[in-house]
């Protein structure tokens, strides 16, 4: 064991001491805080420009009808609009809305005259105006009330609940949805990233014969242990930073720039920010904080301590499981491209836990869900998925259980084929030969 700590550790310093692991470790907080934090600095510190539009109306409906906002004037005008665009000024007016007579029947009629392209807002902000006036007028025109119409008009949210042996417990489904994924999508991306680190490190020894010094004072097994374990301390010294890292810049940044209500306001700001009307305004502001307020309540629900422990456990374990693997595709090489016959076949089942995690988003419970909770292969990441939705604790002790035994089944068979392939030069084994490596005698 003495001689494994040894390893573990001239791996663990020799990488995390590495330009690249310190770069990447501080840039990747600093991208990862940059989506959350650019997009409300933005919304911000914008300065809304005033546009000032003048309105021809030759229908002479909408008189009145078109209110200004932070970012729009609209300026009434009677002249025609053949002298409406020769005395058009763009340094003092943005645009020019041409409303036919027609208007009613004809609504593809209407025109915006502009010295450059105008911005979506104002093309949008304009449509959804004339387009409700519009159908106010036709509404009138039938003789159907248009309140009557908005009081038939149904906004049905359901909230869900779960009930435990505490009580009922305030969940979201969305929510549960993109943490689910995010946790699979994390455990998928570590085991790649850092099992091929482990691949490209035997190859790198193989290749210098380091490796012939090394194994004349170790085992190769050890070795191959110590190589393994060092660089998932790295991994995870790696992921733990990142955590901290990136929820201190988004704390700090947010704490500078922001009141505590800031985001909040800012979300409301986005979603009326399209010249909606103001009884319209008031209801859609009421409905973000009735949906941020479920967001916050379902955040506070969730088993933290169980998701952080669980997802520890499957990155260390799946990494574990297929670094053994990886290692062994590495000793059994030459060179990098070597390694895609053997590389394939090992990484399917990687690949197949992320195309069936879609489906057991939607369904957790079912039998796919399960199974695939449980091969080793697809654990880390199907069980991942799972876990925010609720999994009985004897599902998750037999999938830890088979994982661990996974874990053991694959060292071994990466033992036998590392002891043999990490001196073998020159040579490209095919899969009947590996067959063989497993039962050399030492």
């Amino acid at each position: 064991m003495g001689t494994i700590s040894l390893i573990i550790k001239r791996e663990y310093l020799t990488r995390v001491r590495k330009k690249t692991f310190i770069i990447m470790t501080i840039l990747g907080p600093v991208l990862m805080a940059s989506l959350i934090i650019v997009p409300i600095l933005m919304a911000k510190f914008s300065e809304t420009e005033e546009s000032k539009i003048r309105v021809i109306d030759e229908s002479g409906l909408f008189t009145g009808k078109l209110p200004d906002s932070e970012s729009m004037v609209f300026v009434m005008d009677s002249m025609p609009l053949s002298e409406a665009k020769e005395s058009f000024n763009p340094d003092k007016e943005t645009a020019i809305l041409y409303i036919p007579g027609n208007v009613i029947n004809n609504t593809g009629s209407i025109m915006l005259f502009s010295a450059k392209q105008p911005n979506l807002n104002m093309v949008t902000t304009i449509e959804r105006t004339i387009q409700k006036e519009v159908e106010n007028m036709k509404l009138q025109a039938r003789g159907i009330d248009k309140n009557i119409l908005d009081e038939i008009k149904t906004k049905v949210n359901v909230n869900t609940r779960t009930l435990t042996e505490q009580g009922e417990e305030e969940t979201n489904a969305g929510l549960t949805y993109a943490v689910g994924f995010i946790g699979a999508m994390l455990v998928y991306m570590f085991i790649f990233l850092y099992g091929a680190q482990v691949m490209r490190g035997v190859i790198e020894e193989k290749t210098n014969r380091i490796v012939e010094v090394i194994i004349s004072s170790v085992k190769p097994f050890q070795l191959m242990m110590g190589k393994i374990i060092g660089i998932a301390l790295v991994g995870l010294t790696q992921f733990l930073l990142w955590v901290v890292l990136t929820f201190t810049i988004s704390s700090v940044v947010t704490g500078i720039f922001l009141d505590p209500n800031q985001i909040q306001e800012q979300m409301k700001q986005r979603t009326t920010a399209m010249g909606t009307p103001a009884a319209v305004q008031e209801e859609v502001s009421e409905e973000v904080d009735s949906e941020l307020g479920n967001v916050f309540n379902a955040i506070n629900s969730i088993n933290f301590p169980l998701l952080i422990g669980t997802f520890l456990f499957y990155f260390l374990g799946g990494y574990l499981l297929y670094g053994a693997l990886f290692a062994a595709i590495g000793s059994a090489v030459d060179a990098e491209s070597d390694t895609q016959q053997f590389m394939l076949p090992i990484t399917i089942p990687l690949i197949l836990s992320i195309v069936v995690s879609q489906s057991i988003l939607q369904n957790p419970e079912s039998s796919l869900a399960f199974w695939f909770s449980m091969i080793p292969f697809t654990s880390p990441v199907v069980m991942m998925v799972r876990i925010p939705f609720g999994v009985a604790p004897w599902e998750l002790a037999l999938s830890m259980s088979f994982m661990v035994i996974g874990f053991l089944f694959t060292t071994w068979i990466a033992g036998r084929i590392y002891r043999t392939g990490i001196l073998m030069y020159g040579k490209k084994p095919s899969w009947k030969e590996l067959g063989k490596w497993l039962f050399y005698k030492e």
